[in-house]
């Protein structure tokens, strides 16, 4: 009603008189896709064709597949049967068209993390995640990587006084950085009310697996596009995402989701999808995209500012990011290609010649890679080693002695971090990239050795 009385306005501004107006708007509402593009009455007609989607969703059962579209699975003797359960309900639904399953896979809410979906003219909020657009950042400077160990306090204070770990924790420094004047905080009522959450939060870093550590990367063999040559380098690690702003938008675009698709399987209501081409699927897209920029942001600041508590200068950066949907030219199972929307939540980019870091534990290395395109892994690589045990699991099974002994063996100093990202919790990360070889190749290896995540009540 909103929209029809400020285009009645205009119309009586054109010189309309009352009746002449009442016959145009009862036009816009008997054929509203005939005035989408109209300058005055289009945002009545888009909003009669978003109700309209809205009532025949709701009155409409989505029929999945009798059967799981067919996907490949690498490392399958890594990847629990809930897991596998999971990717076979998603390849299920009307609207999926190929996938893939990583070897770091473990069950998530709707896709399992390390899924990868594909689907036709749809996205997915919850096949994207809550964390959107979280990523790996590494930093490398030229410096000695032995510093860490002849200077621990140095590093260790960069660490601590630089980051900031927790749920909704705020960035005292309050810096500054372009991505809070992006003009995209204006274009939905939503995104103006999280401008405020990522002016308080950029910067910062959540709970759970997210870290900043300093470590030694060991280059392996010579990259032209990374620019380093063979050899050992100080390098700083970060995992973190688009903390409060993500959350949110994933949370109300999922609910919408959900609500759009009431008749839903209830095995598979998390998935429910918008259509990329209405206005919901439209700001989802545009309110992902700006996660993803705050997100890399976030890592940017980060690196900044421990880099320079350390008097440091990075010489090369490899930056990757996981709970993402992508549009892609894809060819599937059957053959045919197209463009499809590729989901990939805890799942990386791995293209013909792509950069990215595949992350152990706080104890274990992660790997620096460069994707090789492969077409049935839809060019997709892990995001790391994957949970071998749940949270729950791991503080029930895992003594803190036993953790910390581990720890030690390795030389890996932990600031915070809680028994349930333990190393012990997680999968052996050289089996998980054996398992990947035909996805990427190994240039580099990047050995922890000052680990900061959020505190438990009593740590650092």
């Amino acid at each position: 009603m909103g929209r029809a009385k400020a285009a009645a306005s205009r119309l009586e501004a054109d010189g309309l008189d009352r009746e002449a107006i009442l016959s145009r708007l009862d036009e816009v509402r008997s054929a509203p896709d005939t005035f989408l593009a109209d300058a005055i009455v289009g945002d009545v007609a888009a909003e009669l064709v978003r109700i309209r989607e809205k009532e025949r969703a709701r009155t409409e059962i989505p029929v999945l597949h009798d059967a799981p579209l067919p996907y490949g699975v690498w490392g399958p003797s890594q990847i629990d049967a809930a897991a596998i359960a999971q990717m076979d309900d998603a390849m299920r639904l009307p609207v999926s068209a190929a996938g893939a399953l990583m070897p770091d896979a473990h069950v998530g809410y709707g896709l399992p993390i390390g899924g990868v979906l594909a689907t036709e003219d749809a996205v997915i909020p919850y096949a994207v995640g809550v964390d959107i657009a979280c990523r790996m950042r590494l930093s490398v400077y030229p410096e000695s990587p032995t510093l860490p160990e002849t200077m621990p306090e140095r590093f260790e204070r960069s660490l601590l006084d630089r980051t900031y770990f927790g749920a909704g924790v705020a960035n005292p420094q309050h810096p500054e950085h372009e991505v809070l004047d992006d003009r995209a905080w204006r274009e939905t009522r939503l995104l103006s009310g999280l401008q405020g959450t990522a002016a308080r939060q950029i910067g910062t870093s959540g709970t759970g697996n997210h870290f900043v550590e300093w470590g030694v990367l060991t280059i392996t063999a010579h990259d032209p596009g990374l620019g380093l040559e063979p050899g050992d380098y100080l390098a700083l690690l970060s995992h973190s995402g688009s903390r409060g702003v993500g959350f949110k938008i994933a949370n109300a675009y999922s609910e919408l989701a959900m609500r759009l698709h009431p008749n839903l399987d209830k095995r598979v209501r998390h998935l429910a999808w918008l259509p990329l081409d209405s206005e919901a699927g439209q700001e989802y897209w545009h309110a992902m995209e700006l996660a993803g920029r705050f997100a890399s942001a976030n890592h940017q600041i980060i690196h900044h500012n421990v880099a320079r508590a350390a008097s440091l200068s990075e010489v090369a950066v490899v930056e990757n990011h996981h709970n993402f949907a992508w549009k892609e030219t894809v060819t599937d199972a059957s053959g045919r290609t197209r463009e499809l929307v590729v989901h990939r939540k805890g799942a990386t980019p791995a293209g013909p010649g792509v950069l990215g870091i595949i992350p152990g534990s706080m104890g274990d290395p992660g790997y620096v890679v460069r994707g090789r395109g492969q077409p049935g892994a839809l060019a997709s690589a892990s995001h790391g080693a994957g949970r071998a045990m749940s949270r729950r699991q791991a503080l029930e099974r895992i003594p803190k002695a036993e953790r910390d002994r581990y720890l030690e063996e390795r030389g890996v100093r932990l600031l915070g971090g809680g028994i349930d990202e333990s190393p012990q919790a997680y999968k052996s990360i050289d089996d998980v990239v054996a398992a990947q070889e035909d996805l990427v190749d190994v240039i580099g290896r990047f050995t922890p050795r000052i680990v900061r995540m959020a505190s438990e009540p009593g740590d650092i």
